[in-house]
């Protein structure tokens, strides 16, 4: 299970939680020997992966590839083909201008274009409007790329490290109240980019907000609800296993109450106490965190 898990880049538990909730699990097995994946097994993982990134929910994405012969999901684009996933420029098919233009910037590791652009959108057009039609199809196209051919992780570095300080600066000045909102990533979550997404939407908003970042640790979490007495906690879960309910059932109860709001793909909204709000999108996580606070 490690090296599946190492080859697609998700951790184990993701690989556990799968295997138990969608029938995704390793199908050979040798007697008095551990079940083991198939190369059938790992096509359709690598398939649900691809899903997933393209912001199909896990359950939706394991429906989609266990319908399918395990080798269709892979046709997205043909890897080496130019304009494929494989190929030096990114899968962009009918995406506006700027999205095109990010996208090479992003293939060419530019860092100063992909930033520039990133700031320029920004200030013409919103954070809402920037995130949803010119950065995210830029990443999905990206994390497409590399569940088809393995390669451009270094794209998705670089192009997330770019984005977090461009959204990082939209969000800068704005000061946070006396009962602060606080955003973090779930424990055992690594991606952190949506905090800072939302950081920036709200503080167009001027609600400010503190970033605590990827894999908090839910007695982290607990103590930073508890020393700042936060009116409201964001968490993300991008990938199934790190949304777990018991992060959330472990914060403390705090007077008043602090409100809680989850976001992304990874929570299983049916485990989580009624009072949590869950977010489906970058404008409904902005709506829900205001309510809470009354802004």
């Amino acid at each position: 299970m490690a090296a599946v898990a190492r080859r697609l880049g998700l951790a184990p538990a993701t690989l556990r939680t799968w295997a138990r909730r969608y029938g995704l699990g390793p199908s050979e097995h040798a007697a008095g020997a551990h079940r083991r994946y198939t190369a059938q097994d790992v096509e359709r993982l690598e398939a649900v992966r691809r899903l997933t990134l393209q912001g199909l929910a896990p359950g939706e994405a394991a429906r989609i590839v266990l319908g399918e012969p395990p080798a269709a999901p892979r046709a997205v684009g043909a890897p080496g083909r130019p304009g494929g996933p494989g190929g030096q420029v990114l899968a962009l098919p009918g995406a506006e201008r700027v999205v095109r233009g990010l996208g090479r910037a992003a293939m060419q590791l530019d860092s100063a274009t992909v930033t520039s652009t990133v700031r320029a959108e920004l200030a013409a057009h919103g954070v809402q409007h920037t995130w949803d039609h010119v950065l995210r199809p830029v990443l999905a196209a990206v994390g497409a790329r590399w569940a088809a051919t393995g390669q451009g992780v270094e794209v998705e570095h670089l192009l997330s490290d770019c984005l977090t300080a461009a959204l990082r600066e939209a969000a800068e000045g704005t000061p946070a109240a006396a009962r602060p909102v606080l955003l973090a990533s779930a424990p055992d979550e690594q991606h952190a980019l949506p905090l800072h997404a939302l950081a920036a939407a709200l503080a167009e908003r001027r609600i400010g907000s503190r970033v605590l970042g990827p894999a908090m640790p839910a007695v982290a979490l607990s103590a930073a609800v508890r020393r700042t007495g936060a009116a409201a906690l964001f968490l993300w879960s991008q990938l199934p296993g790190t949304g777990g309910a018991a992060a959330v059932h472990a914060l403390p109860d705090t007077r008043p109450p602090t409100a809680v709001v989850v976001g992304g793909p990874g929570w299983a909204p049916e485990e989580l106490p009624e009072r949590v709000g869950v977010a489906r999108d970058l404008d409904e996580a902005v709506a829900l965190v205001s309510r809470a606070i009354g802004a």
